[in-house]
């Protein structure tokens, strides 16, 4: 499956990109795909606001992946410091398993590593996801151990159902 193409998305994309991300990660929508949060979380999964600044921020790109004009899977990657940062990783729920996420990991990591000449890529996972980490970890990510708390109370992440939330950071050298 190599007739994917990759570009930065601009403020034109924004609603589609909020689209896909909910459809990918929230609500009923999300239980095509096995990224699903909706077990863990309601409510929203991207401030469009937040969203924007991500767009328009230097050292920050919205990475979209289309196929015949239709977006099918998008990422975030920026500078963090002296890695990469991944996150916001979504593909449409339906072709979830079909090797287009292997596809966007990979072109993310490129553009760490060629344009940014960044070392390695980081990323925070919800630390329960098991299933979702061994996908990282097959990628050749690494646990670090290092865990940061779940931003309660703000909805611009979602409405909590459990209590017992963090991140956990995975790091792979590039």
């Amino acid at each position: 499956m190599t007739d994917l193409r990759f570009r930065a998305a601009t403020e034109a994309d924004i609603e589609a990109i909020v689209a896909l991300v909910t459809s990918a990660y929230r609500g009923d929508s999300s239980r095509a795909g096995w990224t699903t949060e909706a077990d863990l979380l309601d409510g929203a999964r991207i401030d469009p606001e937040v969203l924007r600044a991500d767009i328009a921020r230097t050292g920050s790109r919205v990475v979209l992946a289309e196929r015949d004009d239709a977006l099918l899977a998008c990422a975030h990657v920026a500078v963090d410091g002296d890695a990469g940062y991944f996150g916001m990783f979504s593909v449409v729920p339906g072709l979830q398993g079909g090797g287009i996420g292997k596809q966007v990991l990979a072109e993310c990591e490129r553009i760490v590593r060629d344009d940014w000449r960044l070392p390695a890529m980081r990323m925070t996972v919800i630390d329960v996801r098991d299933e979702l980490i061994a996908f990282y970890q097959r990628r050749g990510y690494r646990r670090t151990g290092i865990t940061k708390p779940f931003p309660y109370g703000d909805a611009r992440f979602g409405e909590p159902k459990r209590g017992d939330l963090r991140f956990e950071v995975l790091e792979k050298t590039l």
